[in-house]
């Protein structure tokens, strides 16, 4: 009996088998077969591969002891890999632990997840109650409804509700958070209402945990997965319902290795599993904006925050009606405001969205710019390591050059990163402590725990954090916010920077004031009229939404018409613009599809390899992906050439 197996292998196709194994083999199976010189893992597939080549058919040499993949789950890799425009196989891949499977039992290990019950401590205000009884009254199959509501308005408890609901059916759920760093105060609050640790499954999670998670996933014996986009792809016995929290943040978005956005993927698998999917929000994005006002979604929406609490006023203070200190960022009407903040024992949060602590160095003599050697980007340099810092390949140098007079360069730091912020601070308050918040900082999940432990005990009086800080943290004595450089220009090659800036700035101002003191967010700019500013100061983001999909439409932009992106990188300028125009000339005319460039990339080099962008703009309803995907396998990849897809592309550098 011929089986096609489908490998977890860079092949878009499934292999022939015969199969001489007692068992019959259905769809799902997993099994053991021999490819090449050695036996790999594979999954019986649902159809052959049609060719007309002669060969030998080789025999599988046995079925794994494991749960089969059941269809919904076939379906979902095989749609994944159809829109993604990723080989069938390493979309498999995604779905395995190390392109295997878990055989081992973990009988022991999943009893310190099992619910057994939950006590009804946590109650909701009228408004939650409305908003889950309308979750509720969607019912179990697909739909997707937007849970909306503004920063502090107990958002994640009324989804904790209709979790528990489905767990007490024997359904699992999925909960996707956007980063890593939320894992450890969301845990706290998920072992509070539920009463046992989260499964928690992400980049950082050791190979024996998720062995674990896997099995017990694949089993049903671990009811609900805190994860990062990867979650997405866990082969769920029983899944009753996806959470995508923070449902506009950017960082669902994969850029590297596989492409895709993990709430996009999230939508499909709940319709191909037929449950419902709940998108939890404090403004919507502009996809999502769109889905609800042409009824597409549901939605319900919490306009109170928790204890009646108020968002904080905005104060803008004009860069330009202050005398800054040669060497200083921060204004002294900035620093008044919040000395009356500190005097109450309130937190503080200074909020500059770059790393390190000045984005780029020069020598003040010869003019020399400390830039990247395998990326066209400057050196970033940051005192704490002493070194100047690539943010793209993470090439390390020492700020050390011999100048045109044969002596040391006279540096000179151009703008501010959150270190020189902090070492401003540390002047101005030496007895208060002061700590820095961000990636470079939280390497380690402990350490983000100890930090988040200091500040919720009030450990800590002033914060100096990045973007990383405004994502979903409850940090009770924060009152005070001060942006230290509101700067909303784009890069000139963003049409989404707007939306992150409305979105971020919100999500940002709604960490102060949440257990009901009065609040302040002062934004330091010298366009104290930018367009964007004033849309958050007003602080009615519906508005900014609607305006902003009208532009869209005008301009023929996502969400009225989708995008495909082609990267194409090579060690030659030439060869990569040469390889790319034979790649739009292979792209059959269609109406209505426009196909721009090709052009080098704004980052024109990244780790050494020159970039150029191929940019296909459609309607909505021509599945692109079919034509392009026959037009790429009629080229051939030349060596030395890279050629990567990105379907529904954010990140335009």
């Amino acid at each position: 009996m011929k089986i096609a197996v489908l490998f977890p292998k860079i092949f878009d196709f499934p292999f022939t088998y015969k199969s001489e194994i007692a068992e019959i083999l259905k769809p799902g199976d997993f099994v053991k077969a021999p490819f090449g010189t050695s036996e790999i893992t594979g999954v019986v597939w649902p159809h052959h591969q049609k060719t007309q080549k002669k060969f030998k058919i080789k025999k599988i040499s046995r079925k794994l002891n494991v749960t089969k993949l059941n269809t919904s789950m076939i379906n979902f890799i095989s749609w994944f890999s159809k829109y993604n425009l990723v080989p069938l196989g390493m979309t498999l891949k995604m779905c395995l632990l190390n392109k295997e499977v878990v055989e081992k039992d973990f009988k022991e290990e999943f009893k310190k997840y099992r619910i057994k019950s939950i006590k009804n401590k946590f109650l909701l205000n009228n408004e939650q109650k409305k908003s889950l009884a309308f979750i509720r009254s969607v019912g179990q199959n697909y739909s997707v409804t937007v849970l909306e509501g503004i920063t502090g308005s107990g958002k994640t408890l009324v989804y904790f509700k209709r979790i528990k609901d489905l767990i007490e059916k024997n359904f699992q759920a999925l909960i996707l958070l956007p980063e890593i760093a939320l894992t450890s105060q969301f845990s706290q609050k998920f072992k509070e209402y539920f009463g046992v640790p989260p499964a928690i499954w992400h980049s950082k999670t050791s190979k024996k945990d998720k062995s674990i998670i896997w099995k017990g996933a694949k089993e049903g014996n671990i009811k609900i997965v805190i994860g990062a986009r990867s979650s997405l792809f866990l082969p769920f016995k029983n899944l009753g319902i996806i959470i995508v929290d923070e449902e506009h943040d950017a960082s669902y978005k994969q850029d590297e290795g596989v492409s895709y956005n993990a709430r996009d993927m999230a939508i499909t698998r709940a319709s191909l599993e037929n449950i419902p999917i709940n998108l939890v929000t404090s403004i919507p994005s502009i996809e999502t904006y769109n889905n609800i006002i042409n009824k597409k979604y549901n939605i319900t929406k919490l306009s109170k925050r928790y204890k009646e609490a108020l968002l904080p006023s905005v104060e803008i203070i004009n860069l330009h009606s202050e005398i800054l200190d040669k060497n200083c960022w921060i204004a002294k009407t900035t620093i008044n405001k919040v000395n009356i903040y500190l005097k109450k024992g309130d937190q503080i949060l200074f909020f500059l969205n770059r790393r390190g602590y000045a984005p780029f160095v020069i020598c003040k003599k010869c003019g020399y710019k400390f830039n990247c050697p395998n990326c066209a980007v400057n050196l970033n340099f940051h005192k704490k390591i002493n070194k100047l810092l690539c943010h793209y390949c993470g090439h390390k140098s020492s700020l050390s050059r011999d100048c045109k007079d044969n002596k040391k360069c006279d540096y000179i730091f151009c703008g501010p990163g959150i270190e020189r912020i902090f070492a401003e601070l540390k002047k101005i308050y030496p007895n208060k402590k002061i700590e820095i918040f961000s990636s470079d900082t939280l390497k380690k999940s402990e350490s983000t725990s100890e930090l988040l432990n200091k500040v919720e005990k009030n450990k800590i009086d002033i914060l100096v954090g990045t973007q990383l800080l405004s994502k979903g943290f409850h940090f009770p004595k924060l009152n005070c916010i001060v942006v230290v450089d509101s700067d909303f220009t784009s890069h000139g090659y963003d049409l989404r920077s707007a939306e992150k800036n409305v979105q971020l700035y919100h999500q940002l101002s709604g960490r102060a004031g949440r257990e009901g003191k009065i609040s302040s967010i002062f934004f330091q700019t010298y366009t104290p009229d930018d367009e964007i500013l004033l849309n958050i100061s007003k602080n009615n983001p519906h508005l900014f939404l609607k305006k902003e999909l009208s532009l869209r439409k005008e301009k023929k932009l996502p969400p009225f018409y989708r995008l495909i992106s082609l990267i194409i990188s090579g060690k030659s300028e030439e060869m990569i613009m040469k390889f790319a125009i034979n790649i739009k000339s292979k792209i059959p005319p269609i109406k209505e599809v426009n196909i721009l460039g090709p052009v080098l990339a704004p980052i024109t080099k990244i780790r050494k390899k020159f970039r150029c962008r191929i940019l296909i703009k459609h309607p909505k309803n021509l599945f692109m992906q079919k034509y392009l995907s026959e037009s790429l396998n009629k080229i051939k990849i030349i060596p030395g050439i890279k050629l990567e897809v990105d379907v529904d592309p954010i990140n335009f550098s």
